[in-house]
């Protein structure tokens, strides 16, 4: 199943099915063309709680050490766009780079979860950016405000539920051309132990969203850049750049 929310009075939830928007709204079905609607962020998170350092080769092209734990920073939901919304570039950085990932919504309240539950607190599987001002990140040698900016976490388009998150290929196109491509496969930290270990840290609330890593790859963008995700089983992800 695909979960979707759209600008609908004023938005709403709904299944796309064949490329057509199933809203229900007061024990009503409404249906929608997926061109007549404008896609939102797939969930409202409270939070988004990222991983660093989780896939080997990122580890290897930053020049860091494989963590024994996995490596945590949050972003804001200030942060938060949709599909075909657009990064803006701050004034204060000189170099903004993609990181494409695999983001796992929350389904319910998660507090002490261990790995073998884990999968019962998911909603599901969407895309995201993890754009970071990398100039600032080494600068700040912590990373609150290179990743932080408004604009700086697209995701979407939807939320698929019904995904194997282990063995999924992920591929991010900056104006048409490849730049990275890994596989779900390579994650150092899988989706059920950062589940699992986050909520030992923190409650996880229903619509959270963890972003499970970048694999190798990362580079600049720049105003007037298109840049796109692709994992297989849900889709793609496209923003342009400002």
């Amino acid at each position: 199943m695909r979960i979707v929310r759209v600008d609908k009075e004023p938005d709403s939830y709904g299944i796309l099915e064949n490329d057509k928007v199933i809203l229900l709204k007061e024990g009503e079905t409404f249906l929608y063309g997926l061109n007549e609607v404008k896609l939102l962020p797939p969930c409202i998170p409270s939070k988004a709680i990222c991983v660093g350092l989780n896939y080997k080769d990122h580890i290897e092209e930053m020049g860091d050490k494989i963590p024994e734990e996995p490596t945590l920073f949050i972003k804001p939901s200030t942060a938060v766009i949709g599909p075909d919304d657009y990064i803006i570039l701050p004034e204060m950085s000189r170099r903004v780079d993609y990181e494409g990932e695999l983001a796992v919504v929350i389904g319910r309240k998660a507090k002490n979860v261990s790995i073998e539950e884990a999968k019962n607190y998911i909603l599901g599987y969407t895309i995201a950016n993890d754009v970071t001002a990398r100039d600032l990140q080494a600068k700040d040698g912590q990373w609150t405000r290179a990743k932080s900016f408004d604009t700086f976490l697209p995701i979407g388009p939807w939320i698929v539920t019904d995904l194997d998150p282990t063995s999924l290929n992920i591929t991010t196109y900056v104006n048409g051309e490849v730049k990275q491509k890994s596989n779900t496969k390579y994650l150092i930290f899988d989706v059920f132990k950062l589940v699992s270990f986050i909520s030992h840290i923190m409650t996880l609330n229903p619509g959270d969203v963890i972003l499970t890593g970048t694999p190798s790859g990362v580079g600049p963008l720049k105003s007037g850049d298109v840049v796109t995700i692709e994992i297989e089983g849900i889709g793609k992800l496209t923003n342009r750049v400002k």
